[in-house]
C-alpha cells in the first residue's frame, strides 16, 4: 500500500499533534503517523506546565511566544483539557535567591511579561502551607497548567478536522529522502517529512544530538485548595546542576481535579522505564522540605518518562541539511508542552518560506553540523541548569 501527502509527520505526542494542526490550516495534506497513538510517550508521562523560561535569551523567546499562543486559545480549549491560568511562584528561600527573583522580574518586564515580587509575608498569605521563613518568590501570573494527554488529543482532533489523516499504531521502520516505511508494508511519500519523535528521533535519525533523559512524577489523591499556583524552587544557585548531572528539585503543580502532581528529577543513562527510588525518595523529600504537610498526602501512582534533551538546551526546529525533505521538531526536553505551539508554527513557516515572528536560526538544527557537512555536537558546552520543570 502506498499513500502521499504534501507532509507526513512521524509522531502524535503534543508537538506532532500541533504540527498537524498548523499544516493543515495551511492547505498543506497530512498524515500522521505514530508507533502507539496520540498523546503518549513524554506527552503523557510529563506535567502540563506552559511556562515562560529563561535559561538563555533563545528559550525566552521560545516559551514567550509559545505561552501567548496558548492563550489565544485558551478559550476554545475543552473541559477535559484542564486548562488553568494558576501562575508559578518561583520561590525563593533566603536573600541569594530573592536577588535571582529581581533579576527574573526585570528580565520579564523588559519583555512584556508580567510578574509580582512577593515578600515573605505576600508569600505565606498566597501559600500558607509552604514552609515558614522563606523569603519570598517570583509570581508570574501568565504561567498556566493543562492535561497533555488530552491537550495533544484536541490539536490532532482539529487537524483531523481540517483534513489530516492519522495512522496508529503503526511502528515507523524508517523516514527520509521522501518516504516513510511502516512496518505493515505501507509506504507513505510526501516531499516534507517531520521527525517529531522525541526520545525515538535518533532511532530514525542515528547521529541526532538528542540523548534521553528520564523524569519520576507521582500524583496524589484529591486534595482541593492544598496549594494555588504552580511551585518551582529557585535553589539551583547553590548546586548548579549541569547536564550531565542526575537531580532533583521541588515542583508542585495544582491539578483542576484537586490532585497534586509532585516533581521533579532528571536522569541521564536510565534505558527502561523502572523506577529510581533513591531518586524518587530524594524528590520526594525535597518537596517536603517546602511543603512539610505534603508527606501526608496519600499517592495514586508514581511514574517515569524520558525527555529529548540537547546539549544546548534548546529543541531541533526546522530543515535537516543532509537530506531536503527531512524537517525536525524533536530535543524540546522538559518544555515540549509549553513549546508546542511555537515549534509547529516555526516549522510550517519553514517549510513554506515565510518569515517566522520570532527568529528562527537559533533553533536549527544546522547549528549542530560541522561545516564539512558531518553529524557532531560542535564546541557545545554544558550550561547550569536552572529549572527542573
Amino acid at each position: 500500500m502506498t499513500a502521499a501527502a504534501d507532509v507526513v509527520i512521524v509522531g502524535a505526542g503534543i508537538v506532532g499533534a500541533a504540527c498537524a494542526r498548523e499544516c493543515a490550516s495551511r492547505g498543506l495534506t497530512t498524515i500522521v503517523v505514530d508507533a502507539a497513538g496520540v498523546g503518549s510517550g513524554a506527552t503523557a508521562a510529563g506535567m502540563g506546565h506552559i511556562v515562560v523560561m529563561d535559561d538563555s535569551p533563545m528559550q525566552l523567546a521560545l516559551t514567550v511566544y509559545s505561552q501567548k499562543l496558548w492563550r489565544e486559545i485558551s478559550a476554545e480549549l475543552p473541559g477535559d483539557v484542564e486548562f488553568e491560568a494558576c501562575g508559578t511562584l518561583w520561590v525563593a528561600g533566603d536573600d541569594e535567591e530573592m536577588d535571582e527573583v529581581r533579576r527574573k522580574r526585570a528580565l520579564y518586564t523588559s519583555v512584556g511579561v508580567d510578574s509580582e515580587i512577593l515578600d515573605s509575608q505576600a508569600l505565606a498569605e498566597a501559600e500558607p502551607r509552604l514552609r515558614r521563613p522563606l523569603s519570598g518568590a517570583l509570581l508570574v501570573s501568565s504561567d498556566a497548567v493543562l492535561y497533555p494527554p488530552c491537550a495533544a488529543g484536541y490539536l490532532m482532533r482539529e487537524a483531523v478536522r481540517m483534513g489530516a489523516r492519522m495512522l496508529a499504531p503503526q511502528r515507523i521502520l524508517s523516514a527520509g529522502i521522501g518516504r516513510v516505511q511502516l512496518e505493515n508494508g505501507t509506504e507513505l511519500h510526501a516531499a516534507r517529512i517531520v521527525n517529531a519523535c522525541g526520545v525515538d528521533a535518533a532511532r530514525l535519525l542515528p547521529g541526532l544530538p538528542i540523548r534521553k533523559r528520564r523524569g519520576h512524577l507521582v500524583i496524589t489523591d484529591r486534595y482541593p485548595g492544598f496549594v494555588r499556583h504552580q511551585l518551582v524552587e529557585l535553589g539551583y544557585l547553590k548546586s548548579a546542576h549541569f547536564l550531565t548531572t542526575d537531580s532533583v528539585a521541588f515542583n508542585v503543580q495544582p491539578r483542576r481535579t484537586g490532585q497534586l502532581l509532585i516533581g521533579s528529577s532528571r536522569e541521564y543513562g536510565a534505558e527502561n522505564s523502572g523506577v529510581n527510588h533513591a531518586l524518587l525518595a530524594a524528590m520526594v523529600a525535597r518537596a517536603q522540605a517546602y511543603l512539610p504537610e505534603i508527606g501526608e498526602l496519600q499517592a495514586t501512582r508514581i511514574w517515569t518518562g524520558f525527555r529529548a534533551a540537547t546539549p544546548d538546551k534548546l529543541p531541533l526546529i526546522g530543515p535537516w541539511l543532509e537530506d531536503g525533505t527531512l524537517f525536525l521538531a524533536t530535543g524540546h526536553e522538559g518544555l515540549g508542552i509549553t513549546t508546542s505551539l511555537a515549534t509547529a508554527k516555526l516549522l510550517a513557516s519553514a517549510m513554506l518560506g515565510e518569515e517566522a515572528e520570532i527568529p528562527a536560526e537559533p533553533y536549527l538544527p544546522a547549528r549542530f553540523l560541522h561545516e564539512e557537512g558531518g553529524t557532531g555536537l560542535g564546541q557545545q558546552v554544558d550550561a547550569p541548569e536552572r529549572s527542573h520543570v
